[in-house]
């Protein structure tokens, strides 16, 4: 890596300076994550080799390797064997960690947006009182929209909010999530459900893809910390750009 002022090395060795109780590779993993999320590592970057790193940082290759594992792990580097490691092009969604498509994105150095295609107020629909255990009649926020990184169509999202965890309609800019988190209503947990599909010919013109080609469709409904539903949400996925994951243990 260079070494001026706009480099990743300085900024990566300004973030390990830092007073921090963390342990160093934790703060490795912090610095290499605020590297990507500032473009000062991009897409397909190649990383400089574990030993090169840890020689130009003044660390143990044993910490760069537990960083960089780490980083592997969570999809935002990948290990190529004989090439080295890279900043990784293709989303991993860890399926087990519930966080907003907006943090996925930044995490990974994408700039996240959205394009809407229809916000509306009404009453619950059949199907959205019993999946968010509502009364007739009850009110919600409908959202949908198109989302991008880095100007690249990612996902059609379709979510249905109950009104009262929200100020109003508009308070939904970039991050859903934002928004509830802001009232005080983000979601602690979610049941999620992933099925393959061929999208169809809305779907695939949203998305800038051919009709029928392979899609990835994802329910996902949330809930507070004291059980009540906030969040139903649909969104399709183009399977050339997305991969999910989850850790899975015996226990």
């Amino acid at each position: 890596m260079k070494s001026d002022q706009t480099s990743p090395l300085v900024h990566i060795r300004q973030h390990l300076n830092e007073t921090s109780n963390l342990p160093l590779y934790q703060r490795l993993q912090r610095a290499l994550r605020s590297a990507i999320e500032q473009h000062l590592l991009k897409p397909e970057d190649a990383l400089p080799a574990e030993r090169q790193l840890a020689a130009d940082l003044e660390i143990s290759r044993i910490t760069v390797r537990k960083a960089i594992d780490g980083l592997v792990s969570e999809g935002v580097l990948v290990r190529r064997p004989g090439s080295g490691n890279f900043i990784n092009t293709r989303i991993e969604k860890n399926f087990a960690k519930l966080t907003s498509f907006s943090e996925d994105m930044r995490a990974r150095g994408r700039t996240p947006r959205s394009v809407w295609l229809k916000r509306s107020e009404g009453t619950v629909t059949p199907d959205e009182a019993m999946r968010l255990r509502l009364s007739p009649g009850s009110r919600v926020y409908r959202f949908h929209r198109m989302r991008y990184a880095d100007d690249v169509p990612m996902c059609l999202e379709y979510a249905t909010i109950v009104a009262s965890c929200l100020p109003s309609l508009e308070a939904v800019d970039v991050s859903m999530y934002d928004a509830l988190e802001k009232s005080g209503n983000r979601p602690v947990r979610a049941l999620q459900r992933l099925s393959a599909l061929l999208l169809n010919a809305e779907q695939a013109t949203l998305l800038q893809a051919q009709e029928g080609d392979a899609g990835l469709a994802v329910e996902r409904l949330g809930f507070l910390r004291d059980g009540r539903a906030v969040e139903f949400c649909r969104s399709y996925f183009r399977s050339d750009m997305y991969d999910f994951v989850a850790e899975l243990n015996a226990s």
